[in-house]
């Protein structure tokens, strides 16, 4: 099982930012967290990376389920999206496969929760 879902746009590092922002939007997400790894990467070890943004997704009523079902999938929480540019140019949109990450928790309500998730983030992806 991948652990993830990608789809390639052929946009503006930026303008992927604000489709994918949108996209999960319409889904019923925020996006709580922005890490821009590349400007971190340069700040903190003075190296250079490709444009790579982490964008923390949440589904307000999702994760409320999800953390009555289970008091510490918080550390699971949010999901992530990944926005990076490739070596081509391109730009590569990743969402986590929740129910890859819920695996390994024995918890058959956390499972339904996370297949409704799962479903909206391959919505976004699939959409983009």
């Amino acid at each position: 099982m991948s652990y993830h879902f990608t789809t390639t746009l052929d946009i503006p590092f930026d303008d992927a930012i604000t489709r994918v922002t949108e996209a999960l939007k319409e889904e019923g997400f925020g996006v709580l967290t922005e890490i821009d790894v590349k400007a971190t990467l340069k700040k903190k070890l003075d190296v250079d990376f490709q444009p790579y943004t982490i964008l923390g997704a949440c589904n307000p009523g999702f994760a409320h389920k999800a953390l009555q079902a289970e008091n510490k999938i918080g550390t699971m929480l949010p999901c992530n999206v990944v926005v990076q540019e490739t070596s081509d140019g391109k730009i590569e949109v990743s969402a986590v496969d929740p129910m890859a990450s819920m695996q390994a928790i024995e918890n058959p309500t956390l499972g339904d929760i996370a297949q409704e998730v799962q479903g909206k983030l391959k919505a976004v992806i699939e959409g983009l």
